[in-house]
Order: structure tokens, then C-alpha cells, then sequence
């Protein structure tokens, strides 16, 4: 490789092992929504309760979440790539274990177990990208790259359940992972290179279940909350408790030597600001995705897998929006300016989406690929500022807090704007269907299932004879699309003010972090000590 000025320049043999760390990444964000179109075969097989379904769905978003933090700080300890090896281990068992289960308790085991596969993998492709990509250009072309095929896994996950259940089995959704893992265990010692703190010390141990007693409630609370449209008891309780057990562990880190997230990251000016940035634009897409999801099924009528096909037509844009942004960095833009666009043109995609109407096709799937575009040029260059601007030993830390900023940013999305939409759905519904035809003969607890969800009104129509169902569907769907408007306005204006706060707090932040590539292990490889004679060689994978 030859030398830059901002340092090594990746050749064949980092960009291929690029290619296979992309693997794990499509997998883990395919998983968030394979179950999709697999729910009703699993219901048919296994008979799992309400409760045992809402866990079979929830467990690998919570598994995944709540170790993030835990899996980061390990890889910087012990080895990414050793950790990333194990995690392929565990997702390809689980995976074979849930195709195979034969109870919702062992599918629900299963799930658990591939969320801690996928915490491993999440933090340790991210921080690997930053070891392999020592030249910051070649590093924000990967992360850009990166981001693009994060969100478009989970568009691709949606139809490949569909299409593996059109033909296959429930269980064949997991067993797609399988090949993928074998492939990533056998490639990745060949080509990757182990990295990791070559002077971590102690592993904080307790910091582990406080870490996950955090997360753990506000997730939780974020997603009752959205999924009871509103907020309850228990959710506040959650969110509160989650809350206060996150202020002890933060005050652990501040004051502990051995802490296992290091102050120090914060003390670099980008990180910050990248960790909240990036929650926001995951609150605008995950927001974005609870109503056309809903839209696109239930207000335009079409099946679950022409629903998902239609959903990939933005993702053609969102594949060229990260690499975009990440060259007009490169050609000298402010990086500050090119993240504020970014939210703007969100916003714009959001005021595209809230001008649907109840048969508004194109305008949904325009405003997502808008939306969508505008994110992912904020989440690349974000992602990229986060990781190149701390220390390369401290990569898995740094990435495992990005990824956490993730899912609470998601969660707050849906919890936030479906309450919106929900309450203003509930409201026109009182309004519409208060009595009188087509409500007559109805029984009442019908009648409150119709004003709960659009889903229960598209099967409480189905009841209705005639014309009455007509007139109640068509009711319910302009209430519901009246809700996804107002929502999609409080978004916009989330995002402008994402937009300021981008422009504020990164106008002064450099656009070059620290650009070693990370303390390869020993055993064959540099130590710290070392850095000076690595800065014109290429660092030799081990075998």
C-alpha cells in the first residue's frame, strides 16, 4: 500500500474483506424484519400465546440492544475479530435452532440467542472498518457504503421472508444466515486482521448488568409505548427506572479507571454530537417506516409481499445517497453544511409524505426515497465522524454507543410519531363513526376495536355487509392517513431543528481524526509501541 498524507492507503485485500464484513451486517439488519410475512405460518405450527408472539418478535430487538455497549467494550479488550468469530458461531447455531424450533418457547430461546450474535457483529464490523481504512477518504467511502447497505437490509429482509414463504417453510426466514456465517467463519481469519487495546485493563464486570439495566426499560417502555399508542403507566415507570439506573452507570464510568466506556471518547468534539445526530435521523427513518408500512398494506389494500417489493423502490436512491455524500465531503464541502442538507432534505421527504392522500402511491414512495436519501447521507458521514475522530483502540466502544444512539433513536421514532398519528386517527374516527350508519347493528366492542387501529377496521369491515363496510373502511383510512399527514409534519419539524443543531454543533469540529489504524495484536502483529514503524507498511493479516 502506499503512504497518504492521512495514512495507509487500503489495497485488494482490505476492500475484499470489506465486502465479507458486509455479510454479518445485511444479516443482523435483515433479521429486524424477517419475521414479517412468517407470522402466520409460525401461529399455525406453534401456537404461541399473545404474550409468546410480542416476545418472539421483541427479543432479538432487546438481546441486541441491551449488550451493544457490552460486546464493544470486549472487543477492545479481547479482539474484534475474535469476538466477530463468535458471534458468526452463535448467529449461524441460533439460526438453525429457530428453522428448527418446535415450540414458541424454543423459537423465543432461539431469537434471544441471535440477538447476542448480532450485538457482537454490529460493534465489530464497524470498528474493523475503522482498523482496515487507515486513509480517511477510503475510510468514509466504506462507512458510506456501510450505511447504505444497513438500511436497505431491512427493506430486503421484509421480501425475502415473503418469497421464502411463498415457497419454503416458516423456518427457512432463518436459515437464509447460515451460509453467510459458514462463509464469514471460513474468510474472515484469512483476510482480517485481529485488532484490539493492547493495555485495556481490568474488565469493569459490574458495569455489565448495569449497562443493560439501563437500556433495557427504555427500550422497553419506547416500544410499549408505541405499540399501546400512547402512554401508560408501565411504560413511564420503564422509561423513569431505565433512566435513573443510566445515571449510575454513567457516574461508574466518570469515576472508575477501568470504566468500560472511557470519558475520553467524549473528549474528542465530534463524538458527541455524531452519537445524537445519528439517534435523530434513526428517530426520522424508523418513524417514517411505522406508517408506510401501515399505508401501503392496509390503506392501499395490497398483500404483504407486493407491499414489500413496493417498499424497496427507495432504496435505489438510498444506495447512491451515502457514497454521494461522503464525495462531496471529499471535493471540500463543509461536512457540517453537507449533514444540515441532509436533515433538510429529510424534512422535505417528510412534507412530500404528508401530502398523501388515501390513494397517493407515488407521492408515499417519493417522499420515502427523499426521506430516505436525506438520512442515510446524514447517518454515513456521521458514522464516519464518530469512528474516525476517537482513538482506533477504542473503536469497539465508539461503535457499540452508535449503535445503541440507534435503537433508542428507532424506538423514540415510532413511540413519538405513531402517537401522534394514532391520536389523531382515534379522534377523526370518534368523529366519523359516532353513531348512525354505517355503525348500526354494530356490536360495541367492534365498534372500539375500529377506533383502536386501522388494522382492526380493515377486519372489522370485512363483517359489515355492503356498503356499510365501505363506508367504514373508507373512514377509517382517511383518519388514518389524516394522522400519518399530521405526523409527518412533526417530523419535518424535528428534522429542520436536526438541521440547526448540525450546523451548531459541528461547525467548529475538525474534519481529521486520528488516523492510525488501530493496535493489531501481537502474535504476528504491531503493538502500540510500534506505531511509528507501521505508519509506511502494510499490516499483514494473521493466518
Amino acid at each position: 500500500m502506499t503512504s497518504t498524507s492521512t495514512g495507509l492507503r487500503a489495497g485488494r485485500r482490505e476492500w475484499t474483506a470489506f465486502v465479507v464484513l458486509m455479510l454479518p451486517l445485511l444479516l443482523v439488519s435483515m433479521d429486524v424484519s424477517v419475521l414479517y410475512f412468517a407470522v402466520p405460518a409460525i401461529s399455525r405450527e406453534l401456537h404461541p400465546s399473545s404474550t409468546q408472539q410480542l416476545w418472539i418478535f421483541d427479543i432479538y430487538a432487546f438481546a441486541l440492544a441491551g449488550l451493544l455497549i457490552t460486546m464493544g467494550a470486549l472487543g477492545d479488550r479481547f479482539g474484534r475479530r475474535k469476538l466477530l468469530l463468535f458471534g458468526a458461531a452463535a448467529f449461524g447455531a441460533a439460526s438453525i435452532a429457530a428453522a428448527y424450533a418446535q415450540s414458541a418457547d424454543m423459537l423465543i430461546a432461539a431469537r434471544a440467542v441471535l440477538g447476542i450474535g448480532g450485538a457482537t457483529l454490529m460493534p465489530s464490523t464497524m470498528a474493523l472498518v475503522r482498523n482496515l481504512f487507515l486513509d480517511e477518504k477510503q475510510r468514509a467511502k466504506a462507512i458510506a457504503i456501510w450505511s447504505s447497505a444497513m438500511a436497505g437490509g431491512i427493506a430486503l429482509g421484509s421480501v425475502m421472508s415473503g418469497v421464502m414463504i411463498e415457497h419454503f417453510w416458516w423456518g427457512s426466514v432463518f436459515l437464509i444466515n447460515v451460509p453467510a456465517m459458514v462463509l464469514l467463519l471460513a474468510l474472515v481469519p484469512l483476510l482480517v486482521p485481529e485488532f484490539k487495546n493492547p493495555a485495556p485493563g481490568p474488565f469493569d464486570l459490574p458495569s455489565v448488568p448495569l449497562s443493560m439495566a439501563a437500556v433495557l426499560p427504555v427500550i422497553y417502555g419506547l416500544k410499549k409505548t408505541a405499540a399501546d399508542n400512547g402512554l401508560g403507566l408501565i411504560p413511564v415507570l420503564s422509561i423513569v427506572a431505565g433512566l435513573a439506573i443510566g445515571a449510575v452507570f454513567v457516574r461508574r464510568q466518570l469515576t472508575r479507571r477501568d470504566a468500560m466506556i472511557s470519558p475520553q471518547l467524549f473528549h474528542h468534539r465530534g463524538f458527541g454530537p455524531s452519537i445524537a445526530l445519528n439517534a435523530l435521523a434513526t428517530f426520522a427513518m424508523m418513524g417514517s417506516a411505522y406508517f408506510t408500512t401501515q399505508y401501503l398494506q392496509s390503506v392501499l389494500g395490497k398483500g404483504a409481499l407486493e407491499a414489500a417489493l413496493w417498499s424497496l423502490a427507495p432504496s435505489v436512491c438510498v444506495g447512491i445517497a451515502g457514497p454521494a455524500a461522503a464525495a462531496a465531503v471529499q471535493r471540500g464541502a463543509d461536512r457540517a453544511s453537507v449533514i444540515g442538507a441532509g436533515f433538510v432534505t429529510g424534512a422535505i421527504g417528510y412534507g412530500i409524505l404528508a401530502l398523501a392522500g388515501p390513494d397517493s402511491l407515488w407521492t408515499v414512495l417519493i417522499g420515502a426515497a427523499v426521506l430516505a436519501s436525506g438520512i442515510v447521507a446524514v447517518m454515513s458521514l456521521v458514522t464516519d465522524m464518530a469512528i474516525g475522530t476517537v482513538p482506533p483502540e477504542r473503536a469497539g466502544s465508539a461503535a457499540a454507543l452508535l449503535e445503541a444512539g440507534q435503537e433508542f433513536g428507532g424506538a423514540m421514532g415510532m413511540a413519538v410519531l405513531g402517537s401522534v398519528g394514532t391520536a389523531v386517527y382515534r379522534s377523526d374516527v370518534k368523529d366519523s363513526l359516532g353513531g348512525g350508519p354505517p355503525t348500526d347493528g354494530l356490536p360495541t366492542d367492534a365498534l372500539d376495536q375500529v377506533r383502536e387501529t386501522l388494522g382492526a377496521a380493515v377486519a372489522v369491515s370485512g363483517r359489515l355487509k355492503g356498503q356499510a363496510g365501505d363506508q367504514m373502511l373508507d373512514a377509517a383510512r382517511e383518519a388514518f392517513t389524516h394522522g400519518m399527514r399530521i405526523a409527518c409534519g412533526a417530523g419535518a419539524l424535528v428534522l429542520a431543528a436536526a438541521a440547526v443543531l448540525a450546523l451548531v454543533t459541528l461547525r467548529r469540529v475538525g474534519s481529521a481524526g486520528p488516523t492510525a489504524g488501530g493496535t493489531p495484536s501481537t502474535g504476528g502483529h504491531a503493538t502500540a509501541a510500534d506505531g511509528e514503524e507501521t505508519a509506511g507498511r502494510e499490516v499483514a493479516p494473521s493466518h
